[in-house]
């Protein structure tokens, strides 16, 4: 099989063309954004050559840039398979999420259920309401959180008590639900959105609404500190259910596309 540097020579073909595509496909397949510095390390092109390419693809839309790296922009075709298809979908993720940051003035998340845990997959921060330290993982803390309680609540009743005998439910503050009747108790009773009140963190309140397509089962949340949660948008939780039903039939519309692919 011909090297790159091989193909590229071939008279009929356009090395410029062919370097872009492959920085595109780079971070394609990557699962979270990518400095540019880590892209030249990555597809072995000069550092002119990759910044000049990605300022031309993020020109085109090809790319996107964040303040954290590049991402897929909102030109490039959803019907990628396999797995390109997380570039696809951290796009859609990061997009949605800085919706709502903007809208609300409140740091957005998503999170996905995905090999029988609870992972955080992305978050953009609103300047004037930053995010809660993470100071214990999301694999250890869905129970204390809204971003793991909303996915444990849309969980089939067979999974939900799976995942809840799996995990010791840590007392992360007084206000952690550590009773598992308790817990599933409330959980049986969220599937629309959840609250957590500082269960996770002293003086911050966390609101999730599920996040759902074919084979994806997700939620996505706002914090806000306690004490402002009062001056809230009264509306926050219907508004927040508007973008991730958005978000929903976006990645449900990227899953059919990557069938018929």
């Amino acid at each position: 099989m011909p090297s790159p540097d091989a193909r590229e020579s071939d008279p009929t073909l356009i090395g410029s063309v062919q370097r872009a595509l492959r920085l595109v496909d780079i971070v394609a397949n990557e699962p979270r954004p990518m400095p540019v510095k880590a892209l030249v390390a990555a597809s072995g092109l000069t550092p002119g050559t990759t910044y000049n390419l990605v300022r031309t693809l993020v020109h085109e839309g090809y790319l996107a840039r964040e303040p954290d790296g590049l991402l897929l922009g909102d030109r490039f075709p959803a019907f990628l398979s396999g797995d390109a298809a997380h570039g696809v979908f951290l796009s859609r993720v990061r997009t949605a999420l800085r919706g709502v940051t903007e809208e609300l003035g409140a740091t957005a998340y998503l999170s996905r259920y995905e090999d029988g845990e609870v992972h955080l997959v992305d978050i953009v921060d609103a300047v004037q309401n930053p995010r809660v330290e993470l100071w214990v993982g999301l694999h250890s803390s869905a129970h204390a959180t809204a971003l793991g309680k909303q996915i444990l609540a849309v969980l089939p009743e067979a999974e939900r008590l799976d995942y809840v005998s799996r995990h010791p439910l840590a007392e992360l503050t007084q206000h952690t639900i550590s009773d598992r009747r308790v817990l599933l108790d409330q959980l049986a009773r969220s599937r629309e959105s959840v609250v957590d009140r500082e269960e996770y963190a002293i003086g911050y309140t966390c609101v999730a609404v599920p996040v759902n397509a074919a084979g994806i089962t997700a939620s996505m949340a706002v914090s806000l500190p306690t004490d402002e949660v009062e001056r809230a948008d009264p509306a926050l939780v219907q508004r927040l259910q508007r973008v991730a039903a958005r978000l929903s039939m976006q990645l449900g519309a990227d899953r059919l596309g990557q069938a018929g692919a």
